[in-house]
């Protein structure tokens, strides 16, 4: 995933070479614009905050995120229906 902090609000956009890009409001500080990613995916997919960590990229706007869930099925169909929105 690819993050672009500071913008003017918080939406996904697109997805670009495979990954998902993602436009916060939230400056690169202080964690403020992962937890502004997390609380996005968590809006957009309806899956607690708790379900989400940042794996790889925790300074960087390059993200890997992990989606910890017992109903990885469900996680799975809400990806794709997010992705079918975004094409």
């Amino acid at each position: 995933m690819k993050v672009q902090p500071k913008a003017k609000m918080n939406r996904i956009v697109k997805v670009e070479n495979g990954k998902l890009k993602v436009k916060v409001t939230a400056p690169p500080e202080n964690g403020k614009a992962n937890d502004s990613v997390i609380n996005l995916l968590s809006k957009e997919l309806k899956i607690s905050k708790s379900s989400f960590e940042v794996i790889k990229g925790l300074l960087n706007r390059e993200k890997v995120i992990l989606i910890k869930s017992e109903k990885i099925d469900e996680v799975e169909k809400k990806l794709q229906n997010l992705l079918k929105k975004l094409t």
